[in-house]
């Protein structure tokens, strides 16, 4: 069983996993796989786990912790690293508390280690996903973060984070918040190194946990530019690793924390081998050097009547 270091969360006290397991499987909720993949993660050494109430998978997630304290993997829940994300249906002041009460329910854990707004956006209440642009709204962040907040407060959550936040839109959140994001969570990898993001989170000592770090193919926002990079696929080749480890090494390697999805057993092994073993210097550099591109522009936030005019207004340049 692999063991997995963590890195401090500098605004509370805590500790994260710096590798975590993905549990976003699309279409949501299509399969059984969920329970069965998160039980094998934790027989394998993952303690990160990261959902949301979107991905449909915190009650399987749930079965699985239980299944996994039965059967003596675990000793206790707080061996775990949990992380939950509020829906933007539910980015409404007086419905961040029942939402978070709903995560807990679904996994059947009496708190989170980690709770995430998922978009700095929000839609009409009861809205379902995929959402209509007449429903994306404006998020009043001070009022929903002052809910997150509470959920802290209350013992819901240990901490409180955002999700793809842009240093913008941090700086905002950072003006009015009495407690501030410990977390920020957002697409990270080779192609999408987040090189100005990472230098402002460190400066607010915000930990940045990157999703999608193989670059999300087969998802809904996903693409296989990551794992068809001809510069990765040279690396992987002179060190006998395969393109995901080294992907997976590189984001390590840069003092984040990541969340990776796979369900297929043999990969969910293979990405937790990568550390005995580093990128050198010259490695690291013809890394540094691939074009960048975001692949997850998440358009469907962007709509001429609603808050985000276009994605550059989305991301506020960080594009």
């Amino acid at each position: 069983m692999a063991t997995i270091p963590e890195a401090p969360l500098a605004l509370t006290g805590k500790t994260i996993p710096l590798v975590g397991f993905g549990t976003a499987e699309f279409p949501f909720n299509s399969t059984e796989s969920v329970k069965e993949a998160a039980l094998h993660a934790i027989q394998l050494g993952y303690r990160h786990f990261d959902t949301a109430a979107l991905y449909q998978s915190e009650q399987p997630l749930g079965e699985a912790i239980a299944e996994a304290l039965k059967l003596g993997f675990i000793k206790s829940r707080h061996e775990l690293f949990l992380t939950s994300k509020l829906w933007i249906s539910d980015a409404h002041h007086e419905l961040v508390l029942p939402a978070i009460k709903k995560n807990c329910r679904n996994l059947g854990l009496e708190y989170l280690d980690l709770y995430l707004i998922h978009f700095p956006a929000s839609l009409k209440p009861g809205t379902a996903f995929p959402c209509k642009t007449e429903d994306i709204v404006p998020m009043d962040l001070e009022s929903v973060w002052k809910a997150m907040e509470d959920c802290q407060k209350l013992g819901f959550t240990k901490s409180i984070g955002v999700s793809n936040f842009s240093s913008k839109k941090l700086e905002k959140l950072l003006s009015i918040a009495k407690i501030p994001p410990a977390v920020n969570q957002v697409e990270m990898h080779p192609i999408w190194q987040q090189k100005k993001l990472r230098q402002f989170c460190d400066e607010k000592r915000i930990h940045i946990t990157a999703y999608s770090p193989l670059g999300g193919h087969g998802t809904l926002w996903g693409s296989n530019q990551v794992l068809e990079n001809e510069v990765l696929k040279e690396i992987a080749s002179s060190k006998g690793k395969t393109v995901a480890q080294i992907c997976l090494r590189w984001v390590y390697e840069q003092g984040v924390s990541l969340v990776v999805k796979s369900f297929n057993k043999e990969r969910m092994r293979q990405n937790l081998e990568i550390f005995d073993w580093k990128l050198c210097p010259e490695e690291l550099h013809k890394i540094e050097q691939i074009p960048q591109q975001r692949v997850n522009v998440i358009e469907a936030l962007v709509s001429e009547n609603g808050p985000f005019k276009s994605v550059e207004d989305l991301w506020d340049g960080e594009l």
